[in-house]
């Protein structure tokens, strides 16, 4: 079995090796950066740009909701609904913040929910 890796990884004999692999240090490994992306959200068929950008990874995305809210109160729950599921599947986090707006984290980070101790005198 080790005679099988020897000749794996170089020759049996200690000369020099026939064959190498270079490897290019100077290049520079791509770094992904935390999106915080907006959305507005005036009909159903808007979640799917919402839910692509969620599924890649490293967006955080803010909602607008009042244009569906004041125009289909079912479709609005219906994509909330569906913006949910998404975010518990990838492991993120979902909050409102006022009556309009909706953030949704990836999985690395958490909303802050205020407590009763947390509101501002």
């Amino acid at each position: 079995m080790f005679d099988n890796i020897k000749r794996a990884f170089g020759s049996e004999d200690n000369g020099a090796m026939d064959e190498y692999i270079e490897i290019d240090l100077g290049k520079e490994m791509k770094k992904s950066k935390v999106i915080v992306r907006p959305f507005v959200l005036k009909s159903f068929e808007d979640i799917n740009i919402i839910l692509n950008s969620l599924r890649e990874g490293y967006t955080i995305a803010v909602i607008d909701i009042k244009p569906l809210r004041s125009k289909d109160i079912i479709e609005l729950k219906r994509a909330i609904s569906k913006i949910k599921k998404t975010a518990d599947a990838l492991e993120g986090s979902i909050a409102g913040f006022g009556e309009n707006i909706i953030i949704v984290t990836p999985q690395f980070a958490d909303i802050h929910k205020a407590g009763n101790g947390d509101m501002p005198q």
